[in-house]
């Protein structure tokens, strides 16, 4: 817990707030203590994810790049959020593995990472024994992923910009695209090669997931071509046409609306002439406030 109480470095943002003692970082979150605002069977992430029981995912209050457009805007803002400890943090874990689910997801969880550390090390020792999924959005410290080595199985990752104008404007963070290459390549040392159960579930590996922005077609294509070209199909890809525009875009007009089937058709065929071959894609309309769960702290 040493990057807390000497000021957080968790995160890329190196704000060093004083979570130990109370001051809130840039995340929204001050310490003692783990926030979160439900914990459940989710059916709705990658087939090899969720597969028919559910993946077991735990939401978590605050986030380190909180953009406008979040669909899980109020927990990632931390409006909302049940303080639980490290211990009832395990509890929980083993609490889904005996609903079924197909692995522990971890949600937004990035500046709670000491503290998972050693839920699933804790819990781990009690029993659990499903895959744990780091599931971020792509902004994340090099060093912060090296202390998961060992602890994470699965990195289900956003890489949501390879340009710096939409990250700053939506994100607030212009230096997106190099903090989320670089730490792409310490996920992939990590987990270096997809393996799969008999029942075709996902035990280790990489999936980077780009959700298509409104207007943003040629900033997509350009994190394709970057993945693919860096890393090959020893990742896969997640292709997200699900873009939903929630109030809170309204001062961001030229993003407040759907994606529309031409612009994911565009992504989805420069995809493909590209020669990627390991990708998940949605088909249909798939915008819809249905892909956002009840944070109700359900399973807390």
């Amino acid at each position: 817990m040493t990057q807390l109480s000497n000021g957080c470095r968790l995160c890329p943002r190196q704000c060093g707030a004083d979570r130990a003692g109370g001051t809130p970082g840039y995340c929204g979150v001050a310490e003692p203590g783990i926030y979160a605002a439900r914990a459940a069977l989710h059916l709705w992430e990658e087939p090899c994810i969720s597969g028919e029981t559910g993946s077991g995912a735990v939401f978590f209050s605050g986030c380190p790049l909180r953009c406008v457009y979040c669909q899980n805007y109020s927990i990632a803002r931390a409006q909302v959020g049940k303080p639980i400890s490290v211990e009832r943090l395990a509890e929980i874990f083993l609490e889904l593995q005996q609903q079924k689910a197909a692995n522990i997801n971890l949600v937004t969880p990035t500046h709670y990472t000491p503290q998972i550390i050693e839920a699933v090390t804790l819990a781990r020792t009690k029993g659990l024994s499903i895959p744990i999924v780091y599931n971020c959005g792509g902004y994340e410290s090099v060093e912060t992923l090296r202390s998961l080595e060992g602890i994470v199985d699965i990195y289900l990752t956003d890489f949501k910009y390879m340009q710096s104008e939409p990250a700053e404007r939506y994100s607030r963070a212009a230096d997106y695209p190099e903090v989320a290459r670089a730490a792409l390549a310490e996920m992939v040392r990590q987990q270096p090669e997809a393996r799969y159960d008999d029942s075709g579930m996902m035990t280790s590996g990489v999936i980077v997931r780009h959700l298509l922005l409104p207007g943003h077609v040629q900033n997509a294509k350009a994190v394709v071509k970057y993945v693919y070209e860096t890393y090959g199909d020893r990742v896969w890809l997640s292709l997200m046409n699900q873009y939903t525009p929630l109030p809170q875009v309204t001062d961001f007009p030229e993003i407040n609306r759907k994606v529309t089937r031409h612009e994911y058709d565009r992504l989805i065929r420069y995809a493909l002439s590209l020669g990627v071959e390991n990708a998940f894609i949605q088909e249909g309309g798939t915008a819809a406030e249905s892909f956002i769960p009840a944070f109700d702290y359900q399973g807390l």
